[in-house]
């Protein structure tokens, strides 16, 4: 689907990988997305702690795309039973969406 950018006027294809990776709005080509700084949605990522059926899960926001691939990345390289999670991971900034603690029947959400 070819659409015109409303800043420098340049057609783009709005489905294309490109597009997909730096979001913005529709209307909005991703050469401008990533000069201008337009895409403001919150980054997501889910980190699995435990191996098997009783593993806590964490769903946490970050102010940057870069910020949570670093996060993914140090998590996974953390791995392990009663890990305490060094190497870095308290330096990245962070909010906790909510976790689903195994065992725990009440899900904890942060507001």
């Amino acid at each position: 689907m070819i659409r015109t950018c409303k800043h420098c006027e340049d057609e783009f294809d709005c489905q294309s990988a490109e597009k997909r990776r730096v979001g913005g709005y529709i209307n909005e080509c991703p050469d401008c997305v990533e000069e201008l700084g337009t895409e403001t949605h919150v980054r997501y990522r889910g980190c699995v702690s435990g191996e098997s059926k009783q593993a806590c899960i964490s769903i946490l926001s970050f102010d940057s795309e870069s910020d949570a691939d670093t996060y993914q990345k140090k998590w996974e390289a953390n791995r392990g039973w009663n890990n305490q999670r060094k190497g870095g991971l308290n330096d990245i900034k962070f909010k906790t969406v909510t976790v689903n603690n195994a065992g725990d029947s009440k899900r904890k959400t942060d507001q």
